[in-house]
């Protein structure tokens, strides 16, 4: 990669003291025809020359919000400010803004010169200047042949591919095409260049090479890059700050550091590298209780709280039965290069330890864990709680399904008479069709079934899971797009179509509103 020795490339002022943004994305929301929100309250704020990546699965949103960014899709609702201005209804040819694809979508029959100058050919300037008779004239000119020339030259400089000029671009390797598309994408002069996923196409060798030189190239052009990627390495390797996005929000802004090692959920926990998570309870000040231990923590909650806790592998520390805070049967050994990934089964909980050490199938080994190792985070979800409706038949209506209930907690003294008809404590016939109420399930109350012919329950499609040590968190999304928490010991596969059941008895109900119900 050649060395820029000027502090302007391509026309930028690479200004290391600018402190305000570059863009802003307030309120975004995009929805489609169908009524599916893509994108939910999408807020973001982007300093000039920052290395912004948004990181999530398939499906998340962020390659919809970098459409938007670029405006070749717009937005439903919200605002997107260029260095203070609304650009939400400028439309693609008008903003600075620039994007590299994962296919490259460079022309097969130009030669690289002229893949990188065709958008300079198209450019116009203003120009303007006095004539003869002294009268000032201003008019659109085309760039000089000798100027796309000089930029093409940059261009290519900064791509480490100068005199490849008259080169076919199908005489490239796929890191040469796709160094090509960035030359091309930079030769316009973007105040941001957008690249959606632009390594995908490349082998592991390959990819890792060009992270490399993407973020020197980021360096040397002191631009703003916000870049697209499912890869966590690929994202945590070449970012300033990363976005971390799900179901089309934002789960966690941060840098590399601060999102792998303080997670705000068990999401961004599990996504973001490797972890072991486990269900917990605050014991003490700083003492938090999992795996049949307590522990010491760093992390101050509230007495009792239940929470998730969050271990990296690699914090783990093995030792002697003895000396260990918990211990546990070695099942497996993997040899993985730089490690060791041993999964120990401690009572009823799995634990995964990187270590540089070895271990032995079927020893009984002890396990310790420093304060600093460990991460409590407020367990987000306990309970599914649900806008319902009684019915005059006695059930419940809520999330697209029908359960039966005791609506009998619901009315103090209240019984159901000889008739079967519920009454108050004075035998009045109670009415409860139309009845607006709370409903509150805890998740081990919920149960799945791959039974979905049968018309007991709500079915839906799992859209999560998480291993806990001793059981999975799934979420169900049901056809009214309400989710549904739940605890399953056994796995099952993310997009399942289940069917879901709830006990009578684990169904609690309370009015919607409290007026002048006893």
């Amino acid at each position: 990669m050649p060395h820029i020795a000027c502090g302007r490339v391509f026309g930028y002022a690479m200004d290391k003291n600018f402190s305000g943004n570059i863009i802003e994305l307030k309120g975004i929301k995009k929805r489609y025809n169908d009524n599916f929100e893509a994108v939910k309250d999408f807020n973001l704020q982007v300093k000039k020359g920052e290395f912004i990546t948004f990181l999530g699965p398939s499906g998340c949103g962020k390659t919809t919000t970098l459409r938007m960014i670029a405006g070749f899709d717009r937005q439903t609702e919200g605002q997107i400010l260029l260095n203070g201005k609304d650009i939400s209804n400028l439309p693609p040819n008008k903003r600075p803004i620039n994007t590299v694809f994962q296919r490259y979508a460079l022309f097969p029959h130009l030669n690289i010169f002229d893949n990188i100058a065709f958008g300079l050919k198209l450019k116009t300037r203003e120009v303007t200047y006095q004539n003869r008779a002294g009268e000032t004239i201003t008019r659109r000119e085309k760039l000089s042949k000798k100027e796309i020339q000089e930029k093409v030259r940059h261009a290519l400089e900064v791509v480490d591919l100068e005199g490849f000029e008259k080169r076919s671009i199908t005489t490239l390797s796929g890191g040469q095409q796709q160094r090509i598309a960035i030359a091309r994408a930079i030769v316009n002069e973007p105040e941001i260049l957008l690249l959606d996923e632009p390594l995908g196409a490349l082998d592991l060798k390959m990819r890792k090479e060009m992270q490399l030189e993407l973020m020197a190239m980021h360096k040397e052009l002191g631009i703003t890059f916000i870049y697209v990627t499912h890869d966590q390495e690929e994202a945590l390797t070449m970012s300033d700050k990363v976005v971390v996005m799900s179901d089309g929000m934002i789960q966690q802004i941060g840098t590399p550091e601060e999102i792998y090692n303080e997670p705000k959920n068990v999401f961004v926990a599990d996504f973001i590298g490797e972890s072991n998570i486990y269900n917990g309870k605050m014991t003490a000040t700083k003492r938090v209780r999992f795996c049949g231990a307590e522990f010491e923590c760093l992390d101050d909650m509230p007495l009792g709280a239940k929470v998730d806790v969050v271990v990296r592998p690699e914090d783990v520390i093995m030792t002697k039965p003895e000396n260990g805070t918990i211990k546990g049967l070695v099942n497996s050994v993997i040899f993985k290069g730089m490690h060791y990934e041993i999964i120990v089964e401690s009572g009823d909980n799995e634990v995964v330890i990187q270590s540089t050490k070895s271990a032995k199938e079927g020893d009984t080994i002890g396990m310790c864990i420093e304060p600093d190792g460990i991460h409590v985070i407020l367990a987000e979800t306990n309970h599914n709680i649900f806008e319902g409706e009684l019915t005059r038949n006695y059930t419940v209506v809520f999330a697209g399904g029908e359960y039966e209930c005791d609506v009998t907690q619901l009315y103090d003294g209240s019984y159901f008479d000889e008739n079967n008809i519920l009454v108050d404590a004075q035998g009045n016939e109670i009415h409860t069709a139309g009845e607006k109420v709370t409903v509150k399930i805890p998740v081990t109350a919920v149960s799945m079934s791959d039974d979905t012919e049968t018309e007991e329950g709500i079915c839906g499609h799992i859209v999560s899971l998480i291993y806990k040590g001793d059981h999975y968190h799934y979420i169900v999304r049901t056809k009214d797009d309400e989710d549904i928490h739940l605890h399953d010991e056994y796995l099952w596969n993310e997009n399942d179509y289940v069917r879901l059941m709830i006990p009578k008895d684990r169904i609690e109900l309370s009015f919607a509103t409290e007026t002048g119900k006893e």
